[in-house]
Order: structure tokens, then C-alpha cells, then sequence
């Protein structure tokens, strides 16, 4: 049995438990299954229906030393040999006590403190920034995008169709959007000739009804309430503007032409890395500026078809889809 420490709620939203869920359903590939363990029930029910078990500790999800008795208890009921943590909470009195009790893997990507775990795993295209070759000499250390966690159908997918037209938009804003950046982007890009925009809201979006709404009238423009088919939009888009979080690691995979901007401060080396690499323009920080001008001529710019064949190609050449098995073996072994 496979256990993995995560949490998703509005705050943090769903990215730290979606790739979990990519990394516990290669290791059911692999003959293993996998209990969640978190901290209260806010997104229990969507991992159940995935099929898997949960704990919950009942915990505040944003301290977690307070956990730390109950956690290692449920480390020593069921002899738990390797942990799985997937959280910006931790503090390195966690990781050791934890450490003591059981294997830690680790996954990060903002490098705050020296984690005290038997392996680290950054598969940010800016791993190397963090020089963990250095700080790390008996820690195990998976880096790189060859380790991106997506799910199984993002594996070996078929090179991306461009046509010569944008034809078919798709505009993701992650979990939440607080900033009501869907809006800000729809507002500048609805009146482009011939371009359908496919708009998908996150599970913990405030905004959706009020988005319906406005553009109720826009025959070019369809609102969905999340999706768990979100690789079928992908595949039929033509470009693709998205937050800065793994979705453009998803879109990378997809090999489609796509624009980033970021909510939120774990973002933008992700955002500002594929902007230096010439693979996904950044829009800039949506909570300091209005990023909907900044995404309408970058689409513009996407019109020349070669430029958009080239960035595809680079970008599958970036993410093969394949960083979720890899972890799973690298738990199970």
C-alpha cells in the first residue's frame, strides 16, 4: 500500500492532490493501490470516487506540526515504510519527526528550507535554479520534467495537428480565480474573428454563474464548470491560455501553442522558465495587472502557423508524459 500526505481545499485549491492522483493511479498500473491522508474532508469525496481510500485527521491543514502525534501514529498502526508529502505547509520539525518514523518523499518546488527526507523530487523545468546537487549528498534526487506527474492519458500522446487558423481557443484558470482573470481574458479576446473559445472554470471558481451570465449571449464562447475530459479540449484547441501551474506541463505534453500568466507566487518561476525557453509567452501577474491586453497579442502573434509547429514540437520534446510512472516505480521499488 502506497500512502500519500496532501491536502486541496479553496486556499490551496486542487493542484497538490491532482498530481498525487496522477502518481496513485500509475502505481494501481503497477499492482499498487494508495490511501490519502488529509488533514479535513474538503476534497475526500472526489478522491473516494476516484477509487481510492482516505484518512483524515481533522487537522488544521495550515499548521501542520499540530498533526504531527496523530500522523505518526497512523504511521506506526500501519507500518507505513515510505510517505509520500505533497504540501507547502511543512516545516522541517515535521519532516523530521516524520523522518524518524518512516521513508519521506518529498515533492517541491520552491526550495525553502533543507528538507530533512530520504528523497526530493522537483520536476520544475527550473529545477536546476535550486542547485540541489549541491545541498543534497544522502538524499535521493529525482529532478527534472522527465518527472512531471500527469495522468496516464497524457502518455506518448500523437503529435499535435496545427492548422493554419486559430480556430478553437482554450482558456483554464486552475482550481480557483479569485481575481476573476476568465473574465479579464474574455472581455479582450471575444471579438477575434472566427475564434471559439472553449472557457473552463475550476471546481472552487466563485465566478461561474456570474460568468454564464455575461457571456450568455456570445455564440462564440462556451463556459464549462471543470471537466474531467480537459485532454479533449486540449487536443482540439489551437492555443491554449492557462495559469502557471502544471496545466502547462499538461499543455506541453499536448504539444499546444499556449500563453501563461500566474496567480499566485508558486507560478512564476514555472511562467517565467517556458518564456526564457521560448516556449510558452508570459503574461504577466494577474493579481498586479490586467493580463487580458498582454493575452490578445500574444494570440495574435500565434497566428503565423509555422511559429506554432515549431513551439509544439519543442514542447513535446520538453514533457513525454511518462514523470507520474516514474515516481510510482520509484515508490513501489
Amino acid at each position: 500500500m502506497l500512502y500519500i500526505r496532501a491536502d486541496a481545499n479553496e486556499t490551496v485549491a486542487t493542484g497538490h492532490v491532482m498530481r498525487c492522483l496522477s502518481i496513485a493511479d500509475a502505481a494501481k498500473a503497477l499492482g499498487e493501490d494508495t490511501t490519502f491522508i488529509l488533514a479535513d474532508d474538503s476534497f475526500g469525496h472526489i478522491i473516494e470516487n476516484k477509487g481510492y481510500k482516505t484518512v483524515v485527521l481533522h487537522t488544521p491543514w495550515d499548521d501542520m506540526d499540530r498533526e504531527i502525534e496523530k500522523i505518526v501514529a497512523i504511521i506506526r498502526q500501519n507500518k507505513i515504510s515510505k510517505l509520500l508529502v505533497d504540501s507547502y505547509q511543512v516545516t522541517e520539525k515535521y519532516l523530521k519527526a516524520l523522518s524518524k518514523e518512516t521513508k519521506i518523499i518529498y515533492i517541491d518546488d520552491v526550495d525553502s528550507f533543507i528538507y530533512p527526507v530520504d528523497t526530493l523530487i522537483c520536476y520544475a523545468a527550473y529545477a536546476d535554479k535550486f542547485g540541489y546537487a549541491s545541498k543534497y549528498h544522502n538524499t535521493e534526487l529525482l529532478l527534472g520534467t522527465k518527472y512531471v506527474p500527469l495522468r496516464q492519458e497524457f502518455c506518448r500522446l500523437e503529435n499535435k495537428k496545427i492548422r493554419n487558423k486559430i480556430n478553437r481557443v482554450l482558456v483554464l484558470s486552475g482550481g480557483t480565480d479569485k481575481m476573476n482573470v476568465l473574465q479579464q481574458i474574455l472581455d479582450e479576446t471575444a471579438d477575434i474573428d472566427d475564434m471559439q473559445t472553449d472557457a473552463i472554470c475550476g471546481v472552487y471558481n466563485p465566478n461561474f454563474d456570474a460568468l454564464c451570465r455575461r457571456y450568455n449571449s456570445y455564440k462564440n464562447i462556451s463556459l464549462h464548470r471543470s471537466s474531467d475530459n480537459i485532454i479533449d479540449y486540449m487536443k482540439s484547441a489551437d492555443a491554449a491560455i492557462s495559469a502557471g501551474g502544471t496545466t502547462l506541463y499538461e499543455l506541453c505534453a499536448c504539444g499546444v501553442p499556449t500563453i501563461s500568466y500566474i496567480i499566485a507566487d508558486n507560478q512564476r518561476d514555472n511562467a517565467e522558465c517556458f518564456d526564457k525557453m521560448g516556449l510558452i509567452p508570459f503574461a504577466g501577474d494577474a493579481r498586479v495587472t490586467q493580463v487580458g491586453s498582454t493575452v490578445r497579442k500574444a494570440l495574435l502573434d500565434f497566428s503565423d502557423a509555422d511559429i506554432r509547429r515549431d513551439i509544439s514540437k519543442r514542447m513535446r520534446a520538453v514533457v513525454d508524459g511518462l514523470g507520474a510512472s516514474r515516481i510510482a516505480r520509484h515508490l513501489i521499488g
